[in-house]
């Protein structure tokens, strides 16, 4: 009973997450206006560092350099290149384009997750309930017109977001087993993603442009990436992960192109068609099929 509490935390959890991740596409290319994709990704992470500094002021420190080295890669991933890739991607192609494409990260997660984690096996519901899933993203993708807006760059460098995602997120079921304090291993995290992102700096053109930030509408989209979608959702997400494991937390990657799409139609007055309603129950229906185990074999069932 405890441990069905303990899993059903775990999904609300995700749940939580994925619904404030899919706004963060509109959010970003609303500020995409006014900043470069690295002074997005810098300040927005700064603020996050802050913040959970403040919840934790307390050093985690690890045991050895391999730990150490879990903490680094994890700041490469899932801080600095995913969130650059996006960011990029997103001043080249559509915002709903890039919530499409990231939803692939699933798959990728539990291919890596197969091989590299021993309770990460692949499973026949998942991949059926994958194919559903992208099937409904393809039709949230077509959006009822049949005619696919491609943009080659930003959808592959979203594609490649997708690709270190996965890789960040297997990293941080290896990191849950440390049993770290969930804020301060992710503050450690936002630190070493913040140190990869200064020698961006300079060669990308970074500037400080505070005046930018008397603007209210400025301030309020990067105090929700930053507190909200940052600091907030990555301690959700990396607790999320340590309860349900990688691959099961990835499922609800699944979902995020419908918040996107339902983001981009209240804050940007985009049409949603009925291709969009079938693509949205099917990415549920695929998600949920995910979920589910697979019936144990016969001979299992009767033994003693």
């Amino acid at each position: 009973m405890r441990r069905q509490r303990k899993m059903t935390f775990g999904h609300l959890l995700s749940a939580a997450t994925i619904i404030i991740w899919g706004t963060t596409f509109v959010s970003t290319k609303i500020l995409l206006t006014d900043f470069l994709p690295i002074e997005i990704l810098f300040f927005r992470f700064t603020l996050g560092f802050v913040f959970l500094l403040l919840l934790y002021p307390y050093p985690v420190k690890s045991k050895s350099w391999s730990e150490e080295l879990l903490f680094v890669a994890a700041g490469l991933c899932g801080v600095t290149l995913y969130f650059l890739l996006e960011n990029v991607a997103l001043t080249y192609t559509l915002a709903a384009n890039v919530g499409v494409i990231v939803s692939i990260v699933p798959f990728f997660t539990a291919v890596l997750a197969h091989f590299l984690l021993k309770d990460e096996p692949l499973t026949g519901p998942f991949i059926a309930g994958f194919g559903i899933a992208l099937t409904g993203i393809a039709f949230i993708m077509f959006n009822g017109r049949f005619l696919l807006q491609v943009h080659p760059i930003g959808d592959l460098l979203a594609l490649l977001a997708s690709a270190v995602w996965a890789v960040y997120s297997v990293i941080m079921r290896k990191i849950s087993e440390l049993k770290h304090p969930t804020i301060g291993a992710t503050r450690k995290v936002f630190f070493y993603g913040l140190l990869f992102m200064l020698p961006l700096l300079r060669p990308l053109e970074f500037k400080f442009g505070m005046q930018r930030f008397l603007d209210l509408s400025v301030l309020a989209n990067l105090l929700f990436l930053g507190l909200g979608a940052s600091a907030l959702c990555f301690v959700t997400w990396n607790l999320a992960v340590g309860i349900l494991g990688a691959v099961k937390t990835s499922v609800y990657i699944y979902i995020v192109p419908v918040i996107t799409v339902a983001a981009s139609a209240l804050f940007l007055h985009e049409e949603i068609t009925w291709a969009t309603i079938i693509g949205t129950l099917l990415t549920l229906a695929g998600s949920y099929i995910s979920e589910r185990k697979p019936a144990p074999k016969l001979n299992e069932c009767n033994r003693t």
